[in-house]
């Protein structure tokens, strides 16, 4: 059973952001930058090509929503999409707010408090247009 698994069943706590039948999207942790969401199918698959068609689309239009809404509720840029996988074995999809390219290498982390990860969890799930 993969750590999403866990947040998932709720075993582990999370700053949800979105969630529907097949999927939920929390803040990352460990975040590159503030807003670094993770948009996770519930169904735990290893690799992201081993969902089906069907199940990758419904996955990235998932994660299409919430992009929009991080990008209503986090100063940035744009949004980036990063799919790498090999931290945790199931399907996740990296959303990350981007300033300069440094956001998406993964080197580069930022410290929230607990008050605001809360915050920012709520302001991303309030612009949501699901």
């Amino acid at each position: 059973m993969s750590v999403f698994t866990k947040i998932i069943s709720g075993e582990i706590p999370s700053y949800k952001v979105a969630e529907n039948d097949d999927f939920i999207a929390f803040l990352d942790i460990n975040p590159n930058a503030e807003g670094h969401t993770l948009v996770v199918p519930k169904k735990e698959v290893d690799k992201l090509f081993d969902l089906s068609k069907e199940e990758y689309n419904a996955l990235m239009s998932f994660s299409y929503k919430v992009a929009k809404a991080i990008e209503k509720a986090v100063p940035c840029l744009r949004v980036g999409m990063s799919v790498i996988g090999l931290e945790v074995p199931h399907v996740h999809v990296h959303l990350i707010p981007l300033n300069e390219m440094a956001d998406i290498q993964f080197s580069k982390k930022v410290k929230l408090s607990k008050d605001e990860f809360q915050s920012l969890a709520a302001s991303i799930s309030e612009n949501l247009e699901i």
